[in-house]
């Protein structure tokens, strides 16, 4: 029986988390993976708020569970986290993002709640987690040269006139396809495997080895998409480009749920024990919580990205996103809360920068005030946590 108490503080924090959803959701999850595409003019602001949003909750619910117990209960060690410390680290968090989204600056979210757990945890008494903080310095501190690189590389390639561009494509087509092959999903496989990939679950009915199987089914899976996407260009290369940019958009909208779901309902992991409360009913409601986000506050933040950035063009901006993709689902796999903020604006520049001309049309100011913006998030999100958890704890315990 659980007592009252309980019931009600895991409420009071569960309403911080449906928050902390809702602010992610109009902010880093629900702005960023179509922005690019809003940009080069490939859909509308209004309609790619409403696709990010059925797309992110599709991708919390079947690939959100990796980061939301990472953020639970690998970011601190030794304690495990309050009622009380994660409804102030989501209350903490939210409020930072929610500053960002009003003021027009896209403040990393994966930034904020890591910082925030951090604060209170150590607040608590519990000892800094140096292994798993090693991982995320690295995939922060990697992402926007691996990110832009990968983006100014395939730009590049786009704009030489030594291979057409149509050829370019399908290659990045089936590079695609087998990256989506390959990326794990809760509903594939048994159910204590944590899921499957697609090739995985296929190969099942191949005779021979099992990695074989697989490796025949990510072949077969690459060279449809190719062949999708080379049918589509028959008909126009402008057409067939922005089609291919907007499957991109909507595989970065999908990997965007799946990590930025933990950001919001990790905090609540420790809690969700002692009530026997099944993660797969945490994902659904942060899904709904990234869902009405992306709904009702991301086309203000969409705006910002994909025009206050860089006026992109279809080419650029499959550049922009392949690698954000890539990105994304490495995140994912390896159960590490990213930036999808981080991770846009790294491959705007480096597409950018592709582009004729100095920069590209980058405006060096936003991404200085931006950079300033993601150090400052982090910092001050443990800061305030760690000051707000200890003032809190001394009055009310």
């Amino acid at each position: 029986m659980v007592d009252i108490a309980t019931l009600g503080t895991f409420g009071v924090a569960a309403i911080a988390s449906l928050f902390m959803a809702w602010a992610i959701g109009a902010g880093s999850s629900g702005s960023t993976p179509f922005a690019p595409a809003v940009g080069a003019n490939a859909i509308s602001v209004m309609r790619a708020g409403f696709l990010v949003g059925l797309l992110g909750f599709s991708g919390a619910v079947l690939q959100g569970a990796n980061v939301s117990e990472a953020v639970g209960t690998e970011l601190i060690g030794g304690v495990t986290l309050s009622s009380l410390a994660a409804t102030l680290a989501l209350l903490i968090a939210a409020a930072l993002v929610a500053i960002g989204i009003f003021t027009g600056y896209p403040i990393a979210t994966a930034f904020t709640v890591t910082g925030a757990v951090i604060g209170v945890g150590l607040a608590m008494g519990g000892d800094p987690a140096w292994a798993k903080y090693s991982e995320i310095a690295t995939l922060w501190v990697l992402t926007p040269f691996v990110g832009g690189s990968i983006a100014y590389a395939v730009a590049r390639a786009l704009r030489a006139e030594m291979v057409p561009e149509e050829y370019l494509i399908v290659v990045l087509a089936a590079v695609v396809g087998a990256i989506v092959a390959n990326i794990e999903f809760a509903i594939l496989g048994p159910a204590d495997a944590g899921g499957q990939s697609i090739a995985q679950a296929s190969s099942v009915s191949l005779p021979g080895p099992a990695i074989a199987g697989t490796v025949l089914a990510t072949a077969v899976i690459a060279v449809l998409w190719a062949v999708a996407i080379g049918l589509d260009l028959r008909n126009g290369t402008e057409r067939g480009e922005r089609h291919f940019l907007l499957v991109l958009g909507g595989l970065v909208a999908f990997s965007a749920g799946g990590s930025q779901v933990g950001l919001a309902i990790g905090p609540l992991i420790p809690l969700s024990g002692e009530l026997d409360l099944p993660l797969l009913a945490m994902l659904v409601g942060g899904g709904f919580g990234l869902l009405l986000g992306s709904w009702t506050g991301a086309p203000r933040m969409i705006k910002a990205i994909s025009q206050d950035y860089s006026s992109l063009g279809p080419r650029r901006s499959i550049a922009a996103l392949i690698p954000s993709f890539i990105i994304a689902q490495t995140a994912v796999f390896y159960g590490i809360p990213v930036s999808f903020n981080e991770i846009i604006v790294s491959a705007i520049i480096g597409s950018g920068y592709a582009a004729a001309g100095a920069g590209g049309g980058v405006s060096a100011r936003k991404m200085g005030v931006t950079v300033l913006a993601w150090i400052g998030s982090l910092a001050g999100a443990i800061t305030v946590s760690f000051v707000g958890y200890t003032a809190v704890a001394a009055v009310l315990l």
